[in-house]
């Protein structure tokens, strides 16, 4: 499938990044939060290969296109998981995530997504955090980052970078109420029955880990 077009007319496009081993939480659980904006917001699903990408749980999701045919995206998004220790030595991959994240107004990393993005340099001099848990191999990825440990996501210009897994979700809340503002979240989180967990510097993961 071409994609390299314009979404519909008055739409935003997120593109979500995926590649073999990704975590389904850090996808879904985002995805389905502006899923409920499917008015406002069109979703794509990119890979190196254009074609699918397997799951660390398994199931193999199918793709919308491949890194050379990349639309114009207006949010782009990292997932982590057991894929993205391999991926930050893929040359490739590295260049192409960079180069997309370098054209997209909007940069979210879920979970070890972010070890990625710090990998191709562009978390430079930014504020970030990752999952607790893969912390010290997410962040020797790059020591130009100020890795923030005690964080459920960390905002920073136009980068999102969220802790582990579930914290993906709370995080993509908090890009709909920056994007589409704070009552909208609100609503789409009723409708969901998810408890937002809106206070980013509340991790109480992270004080397990400590």
């Amino acid at each position: 499938m071409n994609l390299k077009k314009s979404p519909e007319e008055g739409k935003m496009l997120l593109g979500m990044v995926l590649f073999n081993g990704f975590q389904l939480l850090d996808v879904f659980g985002p995805l389905d939060v502006f899923g409920f904006l499917s008015d406002r917001v069109e979703i794509v699903l990119i890979g190196e290969n254009g074609i699918e990408a397997k799951s660390s749980a398994g199931p193999v999701v199918k793709l919308n296109c491949s890194f050379s045919k990349i639309p114009d995206l207006d949010i782009l998004m990292i997932p982590g998981g057991a894929g993205s220790r391999r991926e930050v030595s893929n040359i490739t991959f590295l260049k192409m995530v960079r180069s997309a994240a370098e054209a997209t107004p909007h940069v979210a990393s879920i979970c070890t997504g972010a070890a990625i993005l710090a990998k191709t340099g562009i978390l430079d001099g930014k504020r970030a955090t990752t999952n607790k848990r893969a912390y010290q191999w997410a962040t020797s990825q790059s020591n130009q980052v100020h890795w923030i440990f005690e964080a459920r996501w960390v905002e920073d210009g136009k980068f999102f970078t969220s802790s582990g897994v579930s914290a993906g979700i709370d995080m993509a809340y908090a890009l709909v109420s920056k994007i589409f503002g704070n009552d909208l979240a609100v609503s789409i989180a009723l409708r969901a029955e998810y408890i937002w967990k809106n206070e980013p510097n509340i991790d109480p993961f992270a004080k397990e880990m400590i």
